[in-house]
């Protein structure tokens, strides 16, 4: 029983990773035009995932050793609830933006924490509960655009996530209740070790790695659809190409967690990743109109990048604890870099009124993901790599 309780525990937070981020893309124009806010907002909105997701990991770690992991994953839950319900009703872009905040602040809290949480309590479920974690959290992301599709105003696509996330506050305070996972507490050597991620290149590497292919993401979520609009693709069809990346990103998700677990080395699967990247950034330079729908997936594909990073936190670490600090160094300091993607690409369009070269730029960048890629996902253990520079 309370190895189903995990299972639906871990699902019912990792669904709500992105849906509340990912919907906002599809709408984003009409967000704009109702609440009579200026194109530059639209940067703004787009960059704040990553910055918020910065801001809030950096305190997910310390505050979860102080009251708990379960207590601070179920207070990110409810702020993320809280902002989801709240948002549709917003008559003025500073609301909208308030409960934005809220929305991805609440989901940092157990994107830096989940992968600790199955660490420590999966046991012999841990390859199981991250395929469910790393496959439902590409749902999520695929699923929310759709609702742009189903819906007939933004507030309504917006407001269905409020749902799920209610459902996940409920799910976690039951497991607060039945299952104690807090993060343990570390003995003088462990805490030695985890002292400071700088110290281990891999930790490093994995940061960047992370932080790239996550800014990759985020410019996808918020500007593919526009990306597609301009060069001529009917918005239907860029709101089915942003969730043909999500789906692809949820088969990633289920596949990744094996693979990581029995091949002996990843390097060629980091550079068919970011190759696939870089092949998808360019297509849609040089013939985006041709084939939206077949440049999405190969972007979608490109995208498990993702999988693949969050797979290595837990898998190149044997401490729980370092587990979460490598969590809490990863995220926090890759998401700085995720949030100059979107911001960046907003101001560059807002001023060349053109994305050829912005796609100039993420073709390279998709290319020095592949080369950091490949130093994070070399089989060492960052345990190790700190303990042999005391």
């Amino acid at each position: 029983m309370q190895a189903l309780l995990l299972f639906v525990a871990v699902f019912s937070a990792a669904i709500n990773l992105r849906a509340g981020i990912s919907s906002v893309g599809a709408v984003l124009n009409e967000v704009l035009v109702d609440l009579n806010a200026p194109a530059s907002v639209a940067g703004i909105i787009t960059a704040m995932p990553g910055a918020f997701f910065c801001i809030m990991g950096l305190c997910a770690v310390p505050l979860a050793r102080r009251v708990g992991t379960t207590p601070t994953i179920l207070g990110g839950a409810i702020l993320t609830a809280l902002g989801l319900a709240i948002r549709p009703f917003s008559e003025a872009i500073g609301l909208f933006l308030v409960c934005t905040v809220g929305v991805v602040g609440g989901i940092a809290v157990a994107n830096v924490l989940l992968p600790a949480w199955i660490k420590q309590h999966g046991i012999k479920h841990i390859l199981a509960l991250t395929m469910v974690y790393s496959g439902a959290l590409g749902l999520s992301g695929a699923v929310g655009p759709l609702t742009a599709l189903l819906s007939d105003s933004w507030r309504s696509a917006l407001g269905l996530w409020a749902f799920p996330a209610a459902l996940q506050v409920l799910v976690w305070l039951i497991v607060l209740f039945y299952v104690k996972v807090d993060v343990p507490r570390a003995g003088a050597q462990t805490a030695d070790l985890a002292g400071s991620m700088w110290r281990s290149p891999t930790a490093v590497a994995l940061m960047l790695f992370f932080g790239l292919q996550s800014m990759n993401g985020y410019i996808e979520m918020g500007w593919l659809p526009k990306i597609l609009v301009d060069a001529g693709v009917a918005p239907g069809v860029a709101a089915i190409g942003l969730s043909i990346i999500g789906f692809s990103g949820a088969v990633g998700g289920l596949l990744l967690p094996t693979v990581i677990a029995r091949v002996k080395s990843l390097t060629p699967w980091v550079i068919a990743f970011g190759g696939l990247t870089a092949l998808g950034w360019l297509a849609l330079l040089v013939a985006p109109a041709v084939a939206p729908l077949t440049w999405s997936l190969v972007l979608g594909v490109g995208g498990w990048c993702f999988p693949l990073a969050i797979g290595l936190i837990p898998s190149r670490t044997r401490s729980p604890l370092v587990t979460a600090k490598l969590s809490g160094f990863v995220q926090p300091y890759g998401y700085v870099i995720a949030a100059l993607g979107p911001l960046l690409v907003g101001i560059a369009y807002e001023q060349l009124q053109s994305f050829a070269p912005i796609l100039v730029v993420l073709i390279l960048l998709a290319v020095l993901m592949g080369l950091v890629g490949i130093r994070g996902a070399r089989s060492i253990y960052i345990d190790d790599e700190l303990a042999a520079q005391r």
